[in-house]
Order: C-alpha cells, then structure tokens, then sequence
C-alpha cells in the first residue's frame, strides 16, 4: 500500500492534485485540492489511502494523519464509500467532526452530503469511543463540545446568508474548509471572510 507521496505539486484540478516523483506523476483525489494551493511547484508530503478495487487503483490525499484516520474510519462504516467520506472531510474539521460523533449530535451528521438519518445513526453506532486516540483531538475534544453548539449554528447562518446572495452550494462547500478557521467569529465577519474567498 502506498502509505504518502512526497514530489513536487504540478497541477490542481477540481478533483485532485498531480505530486511529481522522480518524473512520475501520482494523481491523488482530494477533499479539497485547492487548499494545496500555497504550495504549488513546490515539494509536498501527502498522506495517501490506496484504495483498490476490481477495475481501478486510486490514491486519495490529506494533508494530515489525523484526516487520513478519519477517512478509513469513515469508509469502515456501511453505508459511507470513498465519495462519501470525501464530502464529509470536505465540509468539517476532523476535531469537530469527533466531538459531534462523541455527542450523538445526529441531526450535525445529517448536515452533510448523502448522510441521511439511517447512516447518521450508523456513523455513531460504529465510530463513537473510536476516535479520540487521534493525538490532535483528545486533548482538545472537550473543548470542541462546549463550544461546537454555536459555532455550528454561526458556520449555519452564514451559509443560509451566501445562498441568499445566490451563491451555489458545490461553490460554499469548496471553501467550508477555510471558513472553519473562523467559525468562532461573529457570523457578519464569517460572511466577509466567505465572500472574498468566493471573488478570488
């Protein structure tokens, strides 16, 4: 199995990034391939789940160990395939998704793309008390539960605020990811944030 690919970042499409080794170019799926932008033409280390079936081999990429733990964990769950588990990691930050696995907040889960109420249930039935042992998360996960209830409800409102001004939703999921970051500032500011991602 190829466990990461570490090559210089030649081409980012909507789909996937191309990491050049040595003259050959890994075409690795990606939640989010834009958020390698920063480090294009330049050396990357990309954590990598080979995954294998009867008429394909595919690479699919994150940036950290802790996103790639979550992604195998996520496919493990019936119901949830590659696509799926892309979508979600492509909407939420691994802590927070942990600490909304850990609260059984099903109504979160079905937040996010192809997750109904059914595999919601399975996702927490299969993944509860299996996620802390990420080192990033355990430590922190107390904290992600106390103040996930608002944030989720901000990230929610500014959202809602972007459809209206006609924005698509494929468009706001692409920059969800970087809307995390300041999903603890008030939901006027998340909208400014959000709307200068969109114009760039």
């Amino acid at each position: 199995m190829i466990a990461y690919v570490r090559g210089i970042l030649t081409a980012i499409t909507e789909e996937a990034i191309i990491v050049d080794v040595n003259g050959v170019g890994y075409e690795i799926i990606c939640a989010n391939p834009f958020a390698f932008q920063q480090s294009f033409n330049e050396e990357v280390h990309i954590h990598t789940y080979h995954h294998v079936r009867d008429d394909a081999q595919i690479l699919y990429g994150f940036k950290t160990e802790d996103e790639k733990h979550l992604f195998m964990k996520l496919i493990s769950v019936s119901g949830i395939g590659p696509k799926s588990g892309l979508a979600i990691q492509g909407n939420v930050t691994v802590k927070d998704f942990v600490a909304a696995v850990e609260r059984e907040d099903e109504k979160y889960l079905m937040s996010f793309p192809g997750i109904g109420k059914k595999t919601a249930r399975q996702i927490i039935l299969d993944l509860k008390g299996k996620l802390t042992d990420i080192v990033s998360i355990s430590r922190d996960l107390e904290e992600a539960e106390q103040a996930s209830d608002q944030e989720i409800e901000t990230m929610d409102e500014a959202k809602e605020a972007l459809l209206a001004l006609g924005y698509k939703q494929q468009e706001i999921r692409k920059i969800a990811p970087h809307l995390h970051e300041f999903r603890h500032e008030p939901v006027e500011q998340l909208i400014r944030k959000a709307l200068k991602l969109l114009t760039n």
